[in-house]
């Protein structure tokens, strides 16, 4: 009787077993919800795509959505746009949504946008509700020297044709910042640029920098302007520090060839002292070479000395005394007072 039993229960969970292996292989609630959903597809065809590694409830299911939509979409197609790595409900949303908002969007192009790796829906509704892209700080100098620091804010919508291939945001925010830089650097005074901020966005709106970019900008507004630094005046005065120490450093070259020369006008009237010395020290030598060869008497030796003592008598006298300042005591000043 026990064997009877464990028998029984062996059986209904193989027979459970079976039917979770025939309705895994072959769909049946899900080839009817296909059906009633006025999909036409066989339950052969659910069964290859489990063979093929494709899910069968993300096909069935986005065919029953375009289907409601009132889309004619290719299973073939959706089965080897998820083999090509693709996000094949992401795609069929994207379809839908443009199909509502009357936007051209075909499934070739909405699966090479997702292939891109773009969000081919958020490009949609990007479409249908423009996005607002803060810019971050730029800052730029007018002519004035005046630096202004300006927050300006783009409002972009997808370009669907150009969403495969086309930049992205950042190329837009760099483009934005070089033309809100040229901008104020070509306007004369900061405070035109202060009294008229709208002229920014002027200028940058007719240069269409949203070309060759996967957007369409269709408002640049200036939301915050502030005035930094003065760029003019930091440059000039450190125009003037350079000149300053160019200055300074000539006027050292100077000063050092002065002292240089001195130095050098010292060495040769040391020099020519020592010229005037040595030939003071040949007289000697010549008198007595007179007195041998009898040019030179007696006579006009004591003549030669008796000049040089006049002379040297009379540099004597023509030194002026330095006279010294007498010391006398304060009793001795008041006698004399």
């Amino acid at each position: 009787m026990e064997t009877n039993v464990l028998v029984i229960i062996a059986i209904g969970i193989g027979c459970l077993f079976g039917l979770w292996i025939i309705f895994y292989f072959i769909p049946v609630g899900l080839w009817f919800t296909a059906l009633v959903s006025g999909v036409r597809i066989s339950l052969l065809q659910l069964v290859l795509m489990r063979w093929r590694k494709v899910p069968p409830s993300v096909i069935v299911t986005s065919l029953i959505a375009a289907t409601k939509a009132g889309l004619k979409l290719n299973r073939n197609e959706m089965e080897a746009h998820f083999l090509a790595g693709g996000r094949v409900k992401s795609v069929v949303n994207a379809l839908i949504s443009a199909e509502k908002a009357n936007i051209e969007l075909s499934f070739k192009v909405a699966t090479a946008i997702d292939l891109a790796g773009r969000d081919v829906l958020e490009a949609v509704q990007m479409s249908v509700n423009p996005k607002v892209i803060d810019t971050p700080p730029v800052t730029a100098v007018a002519k004035d020297g005046i630096q202004l620091i300006s927050k300006a804010r783009v409002t972009v919508r997808a370009n669907i044709k150009q969403l495969v291939g086309g930049a992205g945001e950042e190329t837009v925010l760099a483009r934005v910042g070089e033309g809100v830089v040229s901008s104020i650097g070509s306007a004369d005074s900061h405070k035109s640029v202060l009294e008229n901020p709208d002229s920014i966005s002027r200028v940058v709106l007719e240069k269409g920098l949203d070309s060759g970019t996967a957007f369409e900008i269709l408002s640049i507004d200036i939301a915050d302007i502030d005035i930094g630094k003065n760029i003019g005046a930091v440059l000039q005065m450190d125009q003037a520090n350079a000149d300053k120490n160019i200055a300074q450093a000539r006027a050292e070259e100077r000063r050092a060839m002065a002292v240089a020369v001195e130095q050098e006008m010292k060495a040769k009237a040391q020099e020519a002292r020592a010229n005037v010395i040595q030939a003071e020290a040949e007289i000697p030598k010549a008198m007595a070479e007179a007195f041998r060869e009898g040019n030179l008497g007696i006579m006009d030796y004591y003549k030669f000395q008796n000049i040089k003592a006049d002379t040297k008598m009379r540099d004597s006298i023509a030194e002026t005394p330095v006279s010294k300042p007498r010391h006398g005591n304060k009793g001795d000043d008041v006698i004399r007072k």
